[in-house]
């Protein structure tokens, strides 16, 4: 995995479990095909999509991606709908 991607943390081989859904997200955010396809070997998919739906934020050009890359509907992913949410929140 490229460690420029955690250039702000400090991660080490045994925290891979324990921070499954950062990584996976900083990955897909910011990696290259490279390193997206060692994630995948590592994790799998199917953890891959169970993490990422799970996930608070995701940028927009990210969470489209994942919706149409893994077939999952935007409206499953949490990032989803509390950005729904708090847009009509604010209106009020």
């Amino acid at each position: 995995m490229d460690k420029s991607l955690f250039w702000d943390v400090t991660i080490k081989e045994k925290d891979f479990e324990p921070y499954a859904g950062f990584i996976i997200t900083r990955v897909f955010e910011r990696g290259d095909f490279d390193s997206i396809r060692q994630i995948r070997r590592y994790y799998g998919d199917a953890r891959i999509k169970s993490e990422l739906v799970k996930f608070k934020y995701i940028e927009p050009e990210t969470l489209n991606f994942l919706s149409l890359y893994y077939n999952i509907p935007i409206t499953k992913f949490k990032c989803y709908t509390n950005k729904q949410l708090m847009g009509a929140l604010s209106l009020y």
